[in-house]
């Protein structure tokens, strides 16, 4: 088992920039390949990023590939997505996620945390 803890969200303008933050506890967090996943209203849960356990290997969506960077401190058990150059259409609760293998697939994650909202204003 284990927790995850998001946060770091808020409102911000377009443009702008935040850094997400998702804190694990539970089994050893350098197991667990992690994930960020996002949905808006309406809207199906959407992949983000992921990072692969020792942190050497990262993908990103293609919405957000080259304003978002997905990173992880495994010696702080934590998980980070950085958010540059925000629009209002990245509105959403954002989510991380651990699981075994990189996948753009939700129900490839066993755990999932709360979620953070952001929202960004026009």
């Amino acid at each position: 088992q284990v927790q995850l803890v998001e946060s770091g969200g808020g409102l911000v303008q377009a443009g702008g920039s935040l850094r997400l933050s998702c804190a694990a506890s539970g089994r050893p967090f350098s197991t667990y390949v992690m994930a960020w996943f996002r949905q808006a209203p309406g809207k199906e849960r959407e992949f983000v990023a992921a990072i692969t356990r020792s942190g050497g290997g990262t993908t990103h969506a293609d919405s957000v590939k080259g304003r978002f960077s997905i990173s992880r401190d495994n010696d702080k058990n934590t998980v980070y997505l950085q958010m540059n150059s925000l629009k209002p259409e990245d509105t959403a609760v954002y989510y991380c996620a651990a699981g075994p293998v990189v996948a753009e697939t939700p129900t490839r994650y066993n755990y999932w945390g709360q979620g953070t909202q952001v929202t960004v204003s026009s």
